[in-house]
């Protein structure tokens, strides 16, 4: 407390400030993207200038967007203390922040310097606490003087000064950084004005960071069709540092880029640091061998989507009006809001001034409003055991609803008034609809079931190919038992979401088109309903005839091959014939290419009669072949009469051989010329 005597001296060496005068918020508008626009105004006087405090995360949003509007001064400059504010005001002093504990810290911290005190001068050697010869508590200092050390004894009151003015101006500043410091969470930002003859209304408008704005709905459904009352709740919170006092408080919902910079803390720019140069090492890759080129990306086949169609809009009008009831009618009404819109961003602008105090949260009403709406079931997965209880709605107010949390509410019969379930309400554009689902209900039984099936439609063909057009058909279909819509006596409306499912065609009624895939819709009169979800998509499937690897049936012979194991490769084999008999009575009669399909079957058929007929003579003909060889081995093992009898039976075998031999060429060759012709039929 002692040293604070010091310093009214040394203020004698700073410059007149003019005075600074705190202008009050007067308007705020809170974003949804986390920022607040503050606008401070008041009378401000000629000389004067502006100042007000910020909370030090603030500093950089105000430097970057700071507006002042003056209609008659001119901005000199906007100071403010630095960013660290004790250590540049303590930087080159022979003091410490510490040293300001005490006077006797202070003053030794200060020896060397010269001061006068107690009509003395000289230089600063000591400080200590004596006592006066009243007993009164004293100050000693011991001074360096031209004459040699002096010790003067000063009353608790007495004043000390340097003489060195810029000393004093720097120890009266690390001073004020001190006294600063206590409040290191904000600083104080002045903007000094110049050339205004007379008191006039100024402005100082910015941009800072803000808690986000958060919307809550309040929405009362209707039982069937009718109308909706929605009303928007806002939880604001003022951390701005300054209080709100009968403000201009408005809301925007928008998408804005918001960028946050460094304007503030000193920035020291990095310089390359040039190394000594030397002799530079001479470094080599080897050779690690070519590379294959890397390969080509393959082009996806694009396929077209139908576009989607319209949802149908939710009734409204006379059956609207008939559908208030006495819940809705109950609800307090709330003080409609300004709103104004303007491209990609909605402002509500609350009608009566608003006081939110700093550190305050407050929850203000800015919407209320009726829309038309109609109670539906939401199936968003087929495999669900119930629906969604959902209303829909449309935006009927003009402007974009931003995004909330809606509280629902029943609104006539056993629901008047009930708590029914919370939903997300999304940002709905003017006129959009959109599905709000609020709970499951579980007096609506659902069960699916999946299937698909191939369908052959058309068939072309091609040298020992059958090309087969099939169509691919998936199918969801989804049972329930709507015994809510018998019980209320009304129609329900049902709503399906499913999955779109890549290069299939849906062959369902599409609502809409959207993230939730497709949307389908059923009105349900009661009782059981199944309803059939099938997707179609056309595949093209080959059958081989003939085994192109096994070249020209004209130049195969029998004794290449291995006949037995190949029969599924050749035409008329088992399997192919098969196939394309199945094909073809799932093939419709009016089918393209129907009785070409037909054409093949009869060849092929014609073909396994030939070919039956060669396997039997070619399996003669090994059993010839096999005899034969026996016989030859007799021949080799006798002598005498029974070899003449051996030579003889070899004779027989061969001419056997030659005979079977020939009767299974012959068989094999009408096979082949049959086959070969069936392959230029179907080219």
């Amino acid at each position: 407390m002692r040293a604070r005597r010091l310093l009214p001296a040394l203020l004698l060496a700073l410059p007149f400030v003019a005075s600074a005068q705190d202008l009050p918020v007067r308007s705020v508008t809170l974003s949804n993207a986390g920022l607040a626009q503050l606008e401070r105004a008041g009378t401000l006087a000629p000389d004067a200038a502006i100042s007000f405090r910020v909370p030090l995360e603030d500093v950089d949003d105000v430097l970057k967007s700071l507006m002042v509007r003056d209609p008659g001064g001119t901005v000199e400059a906007v100071r403010l203390p630095a960013q660290d504010l004790t250590a540049e005001a303590f930087r080159g002093l022979p003091l410490r922040p510490e040293d300001f504990d005490s006077r006797i810290a202070l003053l030794r911290a200060l020896r060397g310097q010269s001061v006068e005190a107690g009509g003395a001068s000289g230089r600063l050697m000591d400080a200590e606490d004596a006592a006066g010869g009243d007993g009164t508590a004293a100050l000693r200092l011991t001074l360096v003087t031209p004459e040699g050390l002096r010790s003067v004894t000063l009353r608790e009151d007495a004043a000390i000064r340097l003489t060195d003015p810029a000393l004093a101006a720097r120890v009266q500043r690390a001073a004020e950084a001190l006294a600063a410091a206590s409040a290191a969470d904000t600083r104080s930002i002045e903007i000094r004005l110049s050339g205004a003859q007379a008191p006039r209304n100024v402005s100082v408008g910015y941009v800072a960071a803000a808690p986000l704005w958060k919307p809550s709905w309040r929405l009362v459904v209707p039982p069937g069709s009718g109308e909706a009352r929605l009303q928007g709740w806002a939880v604001v919170e003022n951390r701005s540092g300054a209080d709100w006092n009968a403000v201009r408080l408005s809301l925007v919902s928008g998408n804005p880029a918001a960028f946050a910079q460094a304007l503030y803390a000193p920035i020291r720019v990095q310089r390359p640091n040039l190394p000594v140069r030397v002799a530079e090492s001479v470094q080599v890759r080897p050779d690690t061998g070519a590379m294959p080129p890397p390969p080509r990306p393959s082009a996806a086949a694009s396929r077209g989507i139908a576009p989607p169609r319209p949802a149908p809009a939710a009734p409204a009008g006379a059956a609207a009006e008939q559908a208030l009831s006495r819940f809705v009618d109950a609800v307090a009404a709330q003080p409609p809001a300004l709103p104004a819109s303007a491209a990609g961003r909605v402002a509500f602008t609350l009608p009566a001034p608003v006081t939110v105090r700093s550190g305050e949260t407050a929850n203000l009403p800015f919407l209320d409003a009726r829309l038309p709406a109609e109670r539906v079931w939401w199936v968003q997965d087929l495999a669900a055991r119930n629906p969604l209880s959902a209303v829909r709605l449309r935006n009927a107010t003009g402007h974009t609803l931003p995004d909330g949390l809606a509280t629902v509410y029943g609104d006539a019969g056993a629901e008047a008034g009930a708590y029914l379930g919370d939903a997300e309400i999304r940002a709905v554009a003017p006129d959009e609809t959109r599905l709000i689902a609020f709970a499951r209900d579980r007096d609506v039984r659902l069960s699916s079931a999946t299937s698909s099936s191939e369908q052959p439609i058309a068939v072309q063909t091609r040298r020992g190919v059958v090309g087969l057009r099939v169509l691919r058909r998936e199918e969801a279909a989804l049972a329930l038992d709507p015994r809510a819509a018998a019980n209320a006596g009304r129609d329900a409306r049902l709503v399906v979401d499913l999955a779109r499912r890549p290069g299939f065609t849906p062959r369902f009624e599409v609502a809409a088109e959207g993230a939730f895939g497709l949307r389908h819709e059923a009105v349900l009169a009661g009782g059981e309903v199944t309803l059939r979800f099938a997707w179609e998509r056309e595949v093209l499937t080959d059958l081989a005839v003939w085994d192109a690897g096994l070249g020209n049936p004209l130049l195969l012979r029998w004794r290449d091959l291995d006949v037995e194991a190949s029969l599924r490769r050749l035409p008329g084999g088992p399997g192919t014939l098969e196939t394309l008999r199945t094909v073809l009575e799932r093939l419709p009669a009016e089918a393209p290419g129907r009785a070409r399909l037909a054409a093949v079957i009869d060849g092929l058929a014609e073909l396994r009669r030939l070919l039956d007929g060669a396997r039997s003579t070619i399996r003669a003909a090994d059993v010839a072949e096999a005899a034969l060889t026996r016989a030859r081995a007799a021949v080799e093992d006798r002598s005498g009469p029974e070899r003449e009898e051996a030579r003889r039976r070899l004779n027989a075998a061969s001419i056997a051989a030659e005979r079977a031999g020939g009767a299974a060429d012959a068989a094999w060759e009408r096979w082949a010329k049959s086959a070969q012709d069936l392959l230029v039929r179907m080219e």
